[in-house]
């Protein structure tokens, strides 16, 4: 195994700003008082209900926009007989955000709650919560290892190491500036990764484009270069599956 040293240090260097910066949210909340005579809890989990429109809106879209969804994305316009009309997450993430904000969010935020559970808990009581908990739970972790499992397949094939290596340190610096920071030091480190995704993929891209792989996009779209064109189809016979697909989303 031959490990490509600048990426090991450009890596390294980023796992460090994102130490750096998740530990600087925890100090600006420790220090700004939000919490103070509240609810400890309430300010680890969801702010002190004050992160800010800016990075509220930064935290909102990595919380979407991560390694899972745009490595999925690619891969479902890559694959054939699918392609783009089957990569359904960025028009129902769009639309579930709009909804979310146009519905749920003023109510929620008004009641105080700070799960989405709570409403159905307050209503059907302590043991639907609980049984509720469980599907959500499993949703989590296997969104969590998806994130995990994107970020180690990108580290693998750009630095040429471990990927259980890089998942597991992902992990750690993650959770650790969770624990120390809660929502805060989230939302924070959200605003660096998403600006970092932003640059780095335009950065990717003329190394796509000169790659001796890559077509020209307006040929491959609608013709069969390669594999089938990447725009793909929706078959009728798939027609209900797809729109359960994106009612799901």
């Amino acid at each position: 195994m031959t490990i490509h040293v600048e990426g090991l240090i450009a890596i390294v260097l980023f796992y460090v700003l994102i130490l750096f910066v998740g530990i600087w949210a925890a100090w600006k909340n420790k220090n700004s008082g939000v919490g103070e005579g509240g609810d400890r809890s309430e300010s680890i989990m969801v702010g002190g209900r004050d992160i800010g429109l800016f990075v509220g809106g930064f935290t909102m879209t990595a919380t979407w926009v991560g390694g899972g969804y745009i490595n999925g994305t690619a891969e479902y316009v890559y694959l054939p007989d699918y392609g783009l009309a089957w990569a359904q997450a960025p028009f129902g993430y769009a639309l579930s955000l709009v909804l979310g904000g146009l519905f749920f969010a003023k109510p929620m935020r008004s009641r105080g709650y700070v799960t989405m559970l709570d409403p159905f808990q307050q209503i059907y009581g302590e043991r639907m919560g609980g049984l509720l908990f469980i599907p959500a739970l499993m949703g989590e972790i296997f969104w969590s290892a998806a994130i995990l499992s994107a970020l180690g397949a990108t580290l693998s094939v750009i630095v040429d190491i471990n990927i259980n290596m890089s998942v597991v340190i992902s992990a750690l610096i993650a959770i650790f500036y969770t624990l120390i920071g809660g929502l805060y030091s989230v939302a924070y480190t959200d605003v660096v990764q998403l600006f970092c995704i932003f640059l780095g993929l335009w950065v990717s891209v003329p190394f796509a484009l000169s790659n001796p792989a890559v077509s020209d996009i307006g040929v491959s779209a609608k013709e069969e270069v390669y594999q089938s064109p990447w725009l793909g189809q929706i078959k009728p016979e798939d027609n209900w599956l797809w729109a359960d697909n994106f009612f799901l989303l």
